[in-house]
Order: structure tokens, then sequence, then C-alpha cells
């Protein structure tokens, strides 16, 4: 919808308006999760709330979220039309979507009970299980109209990114956070120090589900209200469900939607063994953050402008140039998830101690979240590596092979984490997800290698194999300082603790950096060009 000007504008900043939106919205989720494990710690209220939220966000995450299926999907049609088509096919959309998910919504009201059981089926084993199900079944009900909220909020965000609007999609997801710590505010200016003792832990939970609801309905607001403004349609019913253009959409939305589900699929597995293992769901959810928030800053910076690019090389005569931009791609995760997972491992417990170790969040936790995030620190390039490598199939036309690839991948989970349960406890979980990343990624660029003509392995699998070992000692080095600074200045408050950890984190990586420039990697170099011309431009 927008002109050609405003398009190739878009193409150029719009992954540093996706990246800056972004860090704002994992900025205020950080704060959020600090607020919880303060008030909660790894305790009742939260572990129930983890379980619950477990279907209303796998539907908020997949139908809602950027590079979602709905997302893609009204963009990749509505982008093509003047706005006056697209307006008619938004709101037949919107009709559509919105009653097929109010009947998923009263569904998920009903059946409250049994879909916690197969959520977590080892709550029913033990008394304190049997109040962690209660509770979850409570914010179950009160976070069911997520799931129509899900629908429409992806159907706003592929609408305005149509028509050339990010910032507001990107950023929307920070009202989530503002509503439920609003909630949280008013529970702990209520009850005081009270707040972390177990009888309330009830009310703990309903100030959870209902500050989780309120944050969907204002993420779906903002973008509404922008819609009417931008003559992209309202809520009028509309009821033209023949028009070729909503078959065209669904055509797109079918098999992307489960696609992306198959990856939430692994998350329900998860959680499901956590069940048997007293706060591990809450344990995997702190961590989870911790990682998530860089990764979603850099996967978004990253995948945003390389699917067009990938696109425009789709064709035969193309397939060398878009080789290189694959392993551009592949090295530039590197560059970034190694180091940051090496540190992620070598200083998981004074990052989990600064970050969160308050009030109801206690030493205890603070080791027992702690061995989680080394385990997602040690999965890190290989989970931002697949997705690189998936959005090579989808710009050569391709959602089948991924998907395929998804299926097996459920099964493999399983598996995994039932060993790795049984080997490692709670971490288990998180190295079986890093076992099938593993084995999807090289699944995936073996059927790619077949599909365009060969792969050059050896040429590739050096540099990320020199950056692996590098990274390694990138995480020696901040161990070395963060040990160092201890025994100078001993282990004190916050402050000092803050200190101690970002000389430790910034050594570490002045390390990296020192050592990866001189190792003649094109990347890097274009990597460094990319951050003079920005700061230069800056200034």
């Amino acid at each position: 919808m927008a002109d050609e000007t405003g398009k190739v504008r878009s193409l150029a900043s719009v992954a540093g308006i996706v990246a800056a939106a972004t860090l704002i919205s994992k900025i205020f989720g950080l704060v959020r999760q600090q607020a919880i494990a303060a008030a909660f710690g790894v305790g009742v209220a939260v572990d129930a709330y983890n379980y619950a939220y477990v279907i209303p966000g796998f539907l908020l995450v997949l139908l809602g979220g950027i590079n979602g299926p709905f997302h893609s999907a009204i963009v990749s049609v509505v982008a093509k039309r003047d706005k006056r088509e697209a307006v008619p096919l938004i709101e037949t959309m919107t009709t559509l979507v919105g009653g097929i998910l109010l009947l998923v919504t009263i569904a998920l009201v009903i059946f409250a009970h049994p879909l916690i059981d197969v959520v977590a089926p080892g709550l029913s084993e033990t008394a304190a299980g049997e109040e962690i199900r209660e509770i979850a079944v409570m914010q179950f009900r009160i976070m069911a109209p997520m799931a129509l909220l899900a629908g429409l909020i992806g159907i706003g965000f592929g609408s305005l990114n149509a028509a050339d609007m990010y910032w507001l999609p990107s950023i929307s997801p920070l009202f989530s956070s503002v509503a439920l710590l609003g909630g949280l505010g008013i529970l702990a200016l209520s009850l005081g120090e009270q707040i972390i003792e177990p009888q309330y832990a009830m009310l703990g939970g309903l100030v959870l589900a209902w500050g989780t609801l309120l944050g969907a309905l204002l993420q779906w607001l903002v973008q509404v209200v922008v819609q009417w403004r931008e003559g992209l349609g309202t809520l009028r019913l509309r009821f033209d469900f023949w028009r070729p253009g909503v078959r065209e959409i669904l055509n797109v939305m079918g098999p992307a939607t489960f696609s992306s589900g198959m990856m939430q699929i692994n998350v329900y597995t998860d959680l499901w063994f956590a069940s048997f293992i007293p706060q591990t769901a809450s344990a995997l959810a702190y961590a989870g953050l911790l990682v998530q928030t860089p990764l979603g800053i850099i996967s978004n910076t990253l995948l945003v402008p390389l699917l067009p690019i990938f696109s425009r090389l789709a064709a035969p005569e193309h397939w060398d140039e878009l080789k290189q931009r694959i392993r551009q791609g592949l090295i530039l995760t590197g560059l970034t998830m190694l180091p940051l997972g090496a540190l992620m491992v070598a200083l998981a417990t004074p990052i989990v101690r600064v970050v969160y170790e308050r009030y109801a969040f206690d030493r205890e936790a603070s080791e027992f979240v702690a061995a989680i995030l080394m385990a997602y620190g040690l999965g890190m390039f290989v989970y931002l590596g697949r997705d690189v490598i998936v959005r090579v199939f989808y710009a050569l036309g391709d959602g089948q092979t991924p998907f395929r690839v998804s299926i097996a991948n459920i099964f493999l989970n399983v598996l995994l984490d039932y060993f790795f349960i049984q080997w490692f406890g709670a971490p288990g979980l998180v190295l079986a997800t890093m076992g099938v990343n593993v084995v999807s990624m090289v699944a995936l660029l073996w059927l790619l290698s077949g599909k365009i003509g060969g792969l050059p392995w050896l040429e590739w699998a050096t540099p990320i194999a020199s950056l692996t070992v590098l990274s390694f000692g990138t995480g020696m080095a901040g161990w070395g300082l963060y040990d160092g600074l201890q025994r100078l200045m001993g282990d004190g408050g916050f402050l000092l603790s803050l200190f101690q950890l970002t000389v430790a984190g910034g050594g570490g990586l002045a390390v990296f950096a020192l050592v990866v420039t001189r190792m003649g990697l094109s990347e890097v170099d274009l990597f460094v060009d990319r951050l003079r011309a920005k700061f230069g431009k800056a200034r």
C-alpha cells in the first residue's frame, strides 16, 4: 500500500526501527520479570502462571507475533493492493478470524481443567502440585480471551506493516509489561512484604492473570486506534469470505501457522516434563527471558533485512550470490551469539543474582536458575542459525521442508527430554532443545545443499569453528575477570555486583573483539563498517 519511495526507505531503515522498538519492549519485559521474581520467587503463584500461560501464550506468540503467520500472510497479500481494496479485505479477515477464535476462547474456558492436566500432568501427584493446579486453572480461564486477541493483534500488525508502519506494532508488546507491572505495584502497595507469604499465592495468581489479559487488550487497542486513524479498516462485520484476496491470505496463513506451531509444541513438551520437577517451570521462564532478550533483538535485526535479500536471489542464476548471503547470515550469527552464549555460561550465577535476586528470589533460586541459564547459553548460536536457514527455504518458496523437519523434531525432542531430564535434571530440558536445534540446523543445511547445487561446507565450517574456539576464550576471560574482582573487592551489594559483572562481561567482549578483527573475515569488516556508519550518522 505504501508508495515505492516509502518501500525503499522502509527496506533501508526497517532493521533499525525494529531493533530499537524491540529493545525497548524487551527492557520492559525484563523489568516485568524482575518484578515477578521479587514478588513470588519460584513459588506457587508464578509456577502455576507458567503452566496456565502455555496455551494462551502459545496463541499470542504464534498468531500475534512479529514474523508470525497472520502477520506474514496479511503483509504478503495486502501490500500488493491499494487502500480501497485492502480495507474490505482486512475487515473480512477480522470478522472471519474473530469468529473462529471467539469459539476457541469459549472452548478454552469450558475445558480449562482437562487442558491444564494435559499441559502439566505431574501436578496431580502431590498436595503442593494440587494447589498449583487449582491456581493454574483459574488463571487459564482468565487468560482464555487472549486467543481472540492474538488473532486481532496479528491482523493489525500485518495491516500496519503493509502500510509501511513498523514502530508501533514492534513496540506495542511493552503495553503488556506495563499493565502487569501496574497490577504488581498495586498488590505490593496493598500487602507490603506480606506479598511473599504463601497464603497470598491465590491473590498473586489473580493479579498475574488479569494483568496479562489487560496487557494483551491494550496491545490490540493501541494498534486498532491507529488502523482507524489511517483508514485501514474498522471493527465492522464483513462477510465477503469468497473474495479472491481472502483465499490468497488463507493459502499463506494455513501452512505457515502449522509450521510455526511446531516450535511451540516443543515448548509444551518441555513444560510437560517440567511439571514433574517442582519450580522448574518458573525457572525456565526466568532463564529463558535472559536469553530471549538479546536473541530477540539480534534475530529481528538480522532476519528482517535478510529475508527480502534472500527472496531477490531465489532464481537459479543468482544462487552463487545467495550462498554468499547465507554465509554472511551465519557468520554474523556466530559473531553475536557465540560470545554472548559463552559469557552466559561463564557468568550465569552473577547474571541471575544481579537481575533477579531480591525479596522472594533468594540465593537458592539463583543457583537453580543459573544452571538452566548455562544450558541456554550453549544453544544460542544454533537457535538463531537454524532460523536463518529456515528463511532461505521460505525465500525459495519452500515452506514444506522446514515443516517436515519440524515434525520430526517433535519426536526427537520428546526422546531427548525423557533421557536428558534423568541425566541432567531441569537443565536437561534446555540441553534437549539445543540438541534438537543442532540436528535441525544440520538437516536443513544438508537439504538446502541438495536444493541449490551444493554448499561450501569446509569454507563455512572453518570460520564458525574459529569463532567457537575464540568464544570459549571469551568466556574464560570473563570468568577470570569476575573471579579476580571478587577476590579483590569481595561480594558486596547490588551496585558492586553490577560493576563487577559489567567489567567482566565487557572485558570478555573486548578480548573477543581484539582477536576477531585480526581474523580477516569479510563479515567482521562489514559489521564494523556498519557500526561506524551508524555512529558517524548519529554524530
